[in-house]
Order: structure tokens, then C-alpha cells, then sequence
């Protein structure tokens, strides 16, 4: 009589065919690397938001711009300082001998802002990378998923009918 066959994941795994076996590989490396993309990003967008908070409870304080600029200074910590930073910049720039704004001193400090704002970026960069990771995943899990229930029903249908004719051949 034949042994039982285990049925532990390192057993399935070292009776699969190589090609099963880079599919595997390929499947965990895509997991591991999803995962740690979700991490990294929870974590820096944990720190974003927290850096956000503080910087928000410094601005909306009361405490004059121009006192809030110098104390942040040229070399902001976080993202909203550093937009803070290149808006009051552009203000300081933006403005005449006698005390005037220069033309269209809004829509270049608007445009300062925008440039310097590196939340917009790196959300959009982590959100290509996780896209890159996440897509192949689903589609090949679902395919693989799909064609390994195409198989086992397969399967499944030949013993039933194996089955049948080994009844038949027992009533006769």
C-alpha cells in the first residue's frame, strides 16, 4: 500500500513541478514586497500626518507669520513647513522698495508652493509602486486561483466516475 501523502506546505511545495515552484517564489516575493511597501508607506504617512498636526497647531496659534518664519528658518523639518517656508520666501521676494507687491506676487507664490511640495509627489510615487506590486498579484492570483480549480474539478470528476465503474464492477 502506497504512504499517505503529507499535506504540510513544505510537502506540497517539494512535490510541485519547478515551473509551480518559481510561481510560488515569484507569488511570496510579490507578498513580502507588497507588505513592506504597505508598511513603509503607513509609516511615513503616520509621520506626515503627525508632522502635519504639529505644524497646523503652530500656524493656527495666533503667533504672527513673520515670528513663525523666522522660528522655523530656512531649513524647514516637514513638508507643510517646508511649503510654509517657500510661500512666506516668495512673499519676502514679492514685494517693492516702497513696501508694494510686485504684479502677480500671488499666483508666483502659489507656483512656489506647488513646487515645493513633496507630500503630492511621494503620494503619487508610493501609489504607482504599490499599484506596480498589487495588479500582477490579484491578476495571477486569480488566474492561478481559477485554473486550480479548473484542475482539482477535473479531478474531482474523474474519481467520481472511476468510482462509478469500480461500483459497477463490484455489483457484477
Amino acid at each position: 500500500m502506497e504512504a499517505a501523502h503529507e499535506f504540510t506546505m513544505w510537502a506540497l511545495f517539494a512535490r510541485a513541478t519547478i515551473t509551480v515552484k518559481i510561481v510560488m517564489i515569484m507569488l511570496i516575493a510579490a507578498s513580502i514586497w507588497t507588505w513592506a511597501v504597505i508598511i513603509d508607506k503607513t509609516i511615513q504617512y503616520r509621520k506626515a500626518r503627525s508632522e502635519a498636526d504639529i505644524f497646523d497647531r503652530s500656524f493656527w496659534s495666533g503667533e504672527p507669520l513673520d515670528g513663525l518664519y523666522a522660528k522655523i528658518g530656512r531649513d524647514p523639518d516637514g513638508p507643510s513647513e517646508k511649503i510654509f517656508v517657500a510661500g512666506m520666501s516668495e512673499w519676502e521676494r514679492s514685494h517693492k522698495d516702497d513696501g508694494g507687491l510686485i504684479a502677480n506676487a500671488t499666483s508666483r507664490i502659489d507656483r512656489s508652493m506647488d513646487v515645493d511640495d513633496p507630500g503630492i509627489a511621494e503620494a503619487l510615487l508610493a501609489t504607482g509602486l504599490g499599484l506596480l506590486a498589487a495588479i500582477p498579484a490579484v491578476v495571477y492570483y486569480n488566474t492561478l486561483s481559477s485554473d486550480s480549480d479548473a484542475i482539482v474539478s477535473g479531478y474531482e470528476a474523474f474519481a467520481d466516475e472511476f468510482a462509478t465503474i469500480l461500483s459497477r464492477q463490484l455489483d457484477s
